[in-house]
Order: structure tokens, then sequence, then C-alpha cells
């Protein structure tokens, strides 16, 4: 075994303080986000919360958590996420497997109506009256299919695409699998990388979003957990929360930032540790076995 030279040893002492520092600077944001949703209102206001909650007040959770309505619109996020991504997801690695392939005639015209999209669009009213004149408004169609296929998204699937071998699908060709045998059996289980990336960003974008709900569902009940909590902010910044007293609507008005964000990044927080593993796994491209 070559012992590692002086030098190198010392890169990699720097290299570990630097991207020690590097992680705590990340990361000092969030703790103290964190540490402002538990904290005091007099603490928050007067600047002394840093990486530890100072006068611990649970007000603002408590408020949210006991509101029936929290937990539906909740529930109305979960679901129109888990929709809306499966359908972005399948639709977007459609589009890009077709895509990939060089010899399917009308190919460029087809990547430039999706790159065209990139830069111009119909316009807010026109959407309006295309989301209402199909009857998708209060149903979770109307946030899944005008944000189905991400174009960004959809380029880096059909590059990835583009870089599998082209001689396994010739195999697989010979072996007689169809085109969607090849996509499901040989494409795909060599894509979980890049199927959980768009899943992740696909996921997060749906989670985090609230103006296509907020544009397309009339009803309180159908909304995502985040109009709600842009409501809560609306209320106790604006000085109105008819549910809480002076002092609950102070506290409320002091963290109620943190406390949202916090909410809203928790799950996605959890599911990324179970999505991390296929971005550093790696794909064998040219692993063909004989």
């Amino acid at each position: 075994m070559v012992r590692p030279s002086r030098s190198y040893r010392v890169f990699q002492r720097v290299n570990g303080v630097v991207l020690s520092l590097v992680v705590l600077v990340t990361l000092y944001p969030f703790v103290n986000i964190v540490a402002r949703s538990f904290s005091g209102e007099r603490q928050i206001r007067a600047g002394e919360v840093t990486l530890w909650p100072k006068g611990f007040n649970l007000t603002t959770y408590k408020i949210v958590f006991q509101d029936s309505m929290f937990w539906r619109n909740y529930g109305n996020t979960v679901f129109y996420t888990v929709v809306a991504t499966a359908v972005a997801v399948v639709l977007t690695t459609c589009y890009a497997y077709v895509l990939s392939k060089k010899q399917l005639k009308g190919r460029t015209a087809l990547v430039g109506v999706a790159v065209f999209t990139m830069f111009f669009t119909g316009g807010l009213i026109p959407q309006y009256v295309l989301i209402t004149s199909l009857g998708l408004k209060n149903s979770v169609w109307a946030i899944a299919l005008p944000n189905a296929i991400s174009v960004f998204n959809l380029l880096v699937m059909k590059a990835f695409f583009e870089s599998l071998p082209a001689e396994l699908e010739e195999a697989a060709q010979i072996d007689g699998l169809s085109t969607y045998g090849i996509l499901l059996r040989i494409v795909l289980p060599l894509s979980k990388a890049v199927v959980a990336t768009m899943v992740l960003f696909y996921s997060v974008s749906f989670w985090n979003s609230w103006f296509s709900a907020f544009l397309y569902m009339d009803s309180t009940d159908l909304m995502p957990v985040t109009v709600y909590l842009r409501n809560l902010i609306q209320g106790a910044t604006g000085g109105s929360n008819a549910g809480a007293g002076t002092e609950q609507l102070s506290q409320v008005g002091a963290n109620i930032q943190a406390v949202t964000i916090v909410l809203t990044a928790l799950p996605i927080l959890c599911v990324y540790p179970f999505v991390q593993r296929y971005f550093v796994s790696g794909v064998m491209l040219g692993a063909v076995k004989g």
C-alpha cells in the first residue's frame, strides 16, 4: 500500500476544515429558523435568538395544530403533490425518451416546441379561461396538468437517455422487446438516479406551490397547506386574527414566518435522505453483460 505524501495529507486536512466551515455556514440559517419558531415574541423582536430558542413558546404551533382546517389542507397538499408528481414524471419521461431518438422524424420541431415554452407563455388570463372551459377548476388536475412538464427537467432527462448505450436497445429489439418493453425493462431500471432526481424536483415544486390552488380552487376545504399558512401570515401581520387574543396575536406575528418554513420544509427534509442515495450511486452505462 502506497503511503500518501505529506502534501496530500495537508491537502486532506485543509479540505476537511474548509468543507466543515461550509457545512456550518449552510446549516446556520436552518438552525436559526427552527430556534425562532420556538422562541418568545420579545426575544425575537430584540434579535436575541441565534442557535437556541429563547423564551420557549409554542403559541403559534398550538394555534396551527389545533385548527382542523390545517390538517385538512395538509392532506390536500399530500394528495396534490403525489398525483401531480406522478403525472409529471410519467409525461416528462415519455417525452424525453422520444426526444432522445435522433432518428425520429420531426424531432427538431418537438424540441423547438418545448424550448419555446421556456421563454413565451400564453399568459395568466388565457390559461385561466382554458382551465375553466375544460372543467378542471376545483380539482387536482387544475394543479397537475398545467405544470406537468418542466422543460428544464425534460432536457435533463433527454440528455441522460441519449447517454445510454444504443447497443442495449438494439440487443433488446433482437430479443423481441417492443418500444414500451425497452423503456420499462431496459431504460428505466438504468435510470433510477435521474428518475429519483425528477421526483424530488417535481415534488418540492408542487409541495411549495400555492398560486395555482389560490387561483383555481373556490373552497377553503380544497386549498393546500401553503395557502392556509399564507392566510395565517396575512392575518397575523395584518392584526386581524379572530381566533387569538392580543398577546397570542403578537406571538404569532413574531414567529409565524419561521413556523411556516419549518412546517412546509419538514416533510421534504424527511423524504430527502431516502432519495439521496440515487444521486451518489451513479449508473454503469457500459456494463453490458455477455
